[in-house]
């Protein structure tokens, strides 16, 4: 990752709301979600009329965390899909998301299923947001295509 570009930014966003219609799909894990969450029906259908109130907001959230990634993608030095993946989405699930979402298990009573079903959202969506903020931010900085040793050399040299 070489520089904060707001394209990939925003295309992380997007990439994380369409992943969550898809994971939370009825035919996915949406149902036992619902359930599992306690979310009626009814209820469900009164969160529709608020769905572009909970797009936008979900949409910015998913930007913010896409902006603190590339920030923390490039202080790290991330230039390759294997840094984006382990050293940025993992440790960022490992350290922050899944000790969270344990909480829920631990302090709510909810069932370990739901903390998996969360935890896996959370991490296909870091793991998504990794790779695009790295080659998006690569495509933007003109590095696209070249060699990562060439490309952390000129980014150290330039420091």
């Amino acid at each position: 990752m070489v520089e904060v570009s707001f394209l990939p930014i925003l295309a992380s966003g997007i990439a994380a709301v369409i992943i969550s219609f898809i994971w939370f799909h009825p035919k996915v894990f949406g149902t036992y979600w619902m359930r599992a969450s306690g979310i009626t029906p009814e209820a469900a259908e009164r969160g529709k009329k608020r769905m572009p109130f909970m797009l936008v907001g979900g949409l910015l959230s998913a930007m913010l965390v896409a902006w603190v990634m590339n920030y923390v993608g490039i202080a790290l030095g991330i230039y390759d899909w294997a840094g984006a993946v382990f050293d940025l989405a993992l440790w960022i699930w490992i350290g922050f998301i899944a000790p969270i979402l344990i909480g829920t298990v631990f302090w709510e009573g909810r069932p370990f299923r739901l903390f998996l079903v969360n935890a896996g959202y959370w991490l296909v969506v870091l793991v998504v947001m990794a790779l695009i903020l790295l080659f998006g931010s690569n495509i933007a900085s003109g590095s696209y295509g070249t060699d990562t040793t060439e490309t952390a050399a000129t980014v150290d040299s330039a420091e």
